[in-house]
């Protein structure tokens, strides 16, 4: 059935309570298995011409009222801070958003721990300091869906003015929906409450709307901080966009290091990511791996971690315990509920092998667009950099950091990672940096209604 389908079995219209026809149809459709797609990032050179652009793009962009159709591609765009105000967004409502969106992805290195080989001089063109303006994404669910996309997506840039194609990238996965590095991914997101969906197996509740669409109530009962106007605000979203460069060779070269036959290493990087490459969670499946389990959207996400509080299991140091704690017992009190986040993330490059080593990771040619939207985006992407990825103190751990995005370099751990056991605890050394920072900006994702108030200039209306 796949994720999409489940989604679509578990939808209600009846239960609708959003403004679906005026939300970008990307914020709550997931992508198809398999999928293929591609990136684009623009630069707006001339205010008249970006606004006649975006006025243009915006009529071949699908509301979320139609995202349970049998759609053959869509697409989605967001805007930089730079951007808007090269389109030429009056300075009193530029003000109104916050103030990490302002200073935009790069300036916040420090806050978000992009340093080393991570820090953004050593990012690509297209995302150095104020260059992304605009940025695209097109889902397809075949090569002839995306193409049509693109096509109607170059025609409306090559009958406009004042905006340049500064970069493309492609993507796509095979319907098992593996990361670089070979593991299931895209399970567990949450269920927005007013969509229509039922929550998915294993949530008790769904998270307020207001915790990803602006305007909505949040989990607080009231509604975050929305840019001003109305118009341009509400029905919003913000994205947070990092392209990373994956050291798949190094990766499958350090279970190697670790463990001498094939099936060890599999267990060691199940232990790593949280879960086994079908997608089976260790709590559910702790010996060996269950693709039947991994392949079931009703199951493969239905667990908690209240039976597992030592973490023998399902390590609480692993990638997907710490970027999802559930119900586990932190050291740091955090609300989990308001730090959820609606994953758009696209794969590229080969699919994995255990035959790649680190002399092929010299191609950096595979890798993880890491995109995610939430109503507090920017909060919530510089809380996990810095406490759930490149720190270990909420789960007792003191500096260790995730052993697959954590930034190693220079890491006093030495690369540690923490898998409990008994009678005593196992801790392997070493790990380092397999996933390179090569880009990323903080961007706003506005309503349908908010791209057409933009295009006409609608503040001088």
């Amino acid at each position: 059935m796949g994720i999409l389908g489940d989604l679509k079995r578990r939808f209600r219209r009846e239960d609708v309570s959003l403004d679906l026809d005026d939300i970008q149809g990307l914020i709550l459709r997931s992508r198809p298995e398999p999928y293929v797609g591609a990136h684009a990032v623009l630069q707006v050179t001339e205010a008249e011409g970006g606004r006649d652009f975006i006025a243009k793009l915006a009529g071949f962009i699908h509301s979320a009222q139609d995202w349970t159709d049998d759609l053959k591609a869509w697409t989605g765009v967001a805007i930089s801070y730079d951007g808007l105000k090269a389109l030429g967004v009056p300075e009193d409502y530029l003000k109104s958003f916050p103030l990490p969106f302002q200073q935009g992805m790069a300036a916040r290195a420090a806050q978000l721990v992009d340093n080393g080989p991570n820090a953004p001089e050593h990012w690509d063109d297209a995302f150095a300091p104020g260059n992304c303006h605009i940025a695209l994404t097109i889902y397809a669910e075949d090569e002839d869906g995306l193409d049509e996309a693109l096509s109607t997506a170059m025609d409306v840039l090559d009958r406009s003015s004042g905006v340049t194609l500064i970069g493309t990238h492609q993507f796509g996965v095979t319907k098992e929906n593996k990361n670089p590095f070979g593991f299931r991914d895209n399970i567990s997101q949450p269920t927005i409450a007013g969509s229509g969906v039922s929550p998915q197996p294993g949530q008790e509740r769904s998270i307020a709307a207001g915790e990803f669409i602006l305007g909505e109530d949040s989990e607080t009962g009231a509604p975050l901080g929305v840019p001003e106007p109305a118009e341009l605000g509400r029905n919003g979203t913000y994205v947070v966009l990092r392209k990373f460069i994956s050291h798949v060779g190094a990766f499958n070269d350090y279970l190697a290091s670790q463990e001498s036959d094939s099936e060890a290493q599999h267990k060691l990087g199940a232990k790593m990511f949280g879960r086994w490459r079908s997608g089976a969670p260790l709590v559910l499946a702790p010996d060996q791996d269950d693709e039947a389990l991994g392949d079931d959207p009703s199951r493969n996400n239905n667990f908690s971690f209240k039976d597992d509080p030592k973490g023998l299991m399902c390590p609480h140091s692993s990638h997907m315990r710490r970027l999802n704690p559930r119900d586990s017992q932190l050291t740091i009190m955090t609300d989990v509920n308001i730090k959820r986040i609606i994953r758009r993330s696209s794969t590229f490059g080969p699919g994995w092998s255990p035959q790649v080593t680190a002399a092929d990771d010299a191609k950096e040619d595979r890798g993880i667009y890491f995109i995610f939207m939430s109503a507090r985006a920017f909060d919530t992407i510089e809380f996990m950099q810095q406490e759930w990825i490149n720190g270990g103190n909420f789960v007792d751990l003191g500096s260790e950091r995730d052993p697959i995005v954590g930034n190693h370099h220079g890491d006093e751990t030495d690369g540690q990672f923490t898998m409990p056991a008994e009678p005593a605890r196992k801790r392997i050394n070493g790990i380092t940096t397999f996933n390179r920072m090569s880009g990323g900006e903080y961007l706003f994702a506005p309503s349908l209604s908010a791209l057409k108030w933009l295009g006409n200039q609608g503040w001088s209306r």
